[in-house]
């Protein structure tokens, strides 16, 4: 049996506790959504999918995404929430030994983006949200990411950031998240209440918190962030997210971008483009924004 999830911060707690409440027999394999959506993701049977699009292939499913609701039969649970790890936590809440309350608070917390702006501005002083921002999805790292599977396993209720491997990387953080201030204000341009960050242009960009954009501008209730695949240069990435600060935002992001390609929750999502229609694409998703109509059922 193994574990296949997302990298990050959700995603290595689910395998934390489906590593304590199933017989895992095989290391986690690290996918980002994409691999699913694209239909390349190595699924196979036995595998427990969790905080990633559901596949038929799979034994057991755990999600928590608006945009990944199914209609067939599975084993395993789905609902909106907080986070995976949540859905997940209550589903075995019966086998654990362990108390993962405090982890699973915090997993809820962060993939919520229940933040304040002291929070944002300053990660370096809540140890587990600096932690969740060592782990880096758009860089192969899964010796660093199982190793927070075991180091949180062992103690849930603390965030290991004295520890040999954690440490440079948190100190890595704060370093990256200044360089990213600057670059967020010299690269940010507003349309109305929509904040765009675009990256294509840029060989090497700083990379930091994904919160910072809605501290540094209050005006904006959306933030669009486009880069160039790091993978595929034939593709770009398309991250959309609500403000977490002006909540005034009405579009259900997960929803929207689930008609291009991608997928996420109400409030956060991404979507995978073709180059060559990147800014077709972009110009319709931006007015679909600036027109702040809501798009639920």
């Amino acid at each position: 049996m193994r574990i296949v999830t997302r990298p990050d911060f959700d995603g290595v707690v689910c395998a934390v506790l489906l590593q304590a409440a199933e017989p895992i027999d095989a290391p986690t394999c690290w996918i980002e959504p994409s691999a699913i959506q694209k239909g390349t993701a190595p699924i196979r049977i036995g595998d427990i999918l969790a905080n990633l699009p559901y596949d038929p292939r799979c034994s057991i499913w755990f999600d928590h995404h608006v945009s990944n609701r199914i209609e067939v039969p599975f084993k395993g649970d789905w609902r909106v929430a907080p986070s995976a790890a949540g859905v997940i936590h209550d589903f075995y809440q019966d086998r654990f030994t362990t108390d993962f309350s405090v982890l699973v608070q915090q997993a809820d917390k962060i993939d919520a983006a229940d933040l304040t702006r002291e929070e944002v501005l300053f990660p370096e002083r809540h140890p587990f949200l600096l932690l969740s921002m060592t782990i880096n999805g758009r860089r192969s790292d899964a010796a660093y990411w199982n190793h927070l599977v075991t180091l949180l396993g062992r103690h849930p209720g603390e965030a290991p950031t004295d520890d040999l491997q954690v440490a440079p990387r948190c100190r890595q953080v704060v370093k990256d998240n200044a360089a990213y201030r600057q670059f967020l204000l010299d690269h940010t341009e507003l349309r109305g209440h929509v904040a765009i960050t675009d990256l294509r242009p840029y060989e090497d960009t700083p990379d930091g918190n994904r919160f910072l954009c809605y501290a540094l501008f209050p005006q904006c209730i959306v933030q669009v962030r486009i880069r160039r695949d790091p993978v595929d240069g034939r593709r770009v990435s398309l991250s959309v997210g609500h403000s977490i600060f002006n909540r005034a935002c009405r579009v259900n992001v997960g929803l929207m971008l689930a008609t291009f390609g991608g997928g996420g929750h109400r409030g956060a999502g991404g979507c995978s483009l073709k180059a060559s229609e990147a800014d077709a694409h972009l110009e319709r998703i931006l007015a679909i924004l600036m027109e702040n109509k809501s798009n639920e059922p």
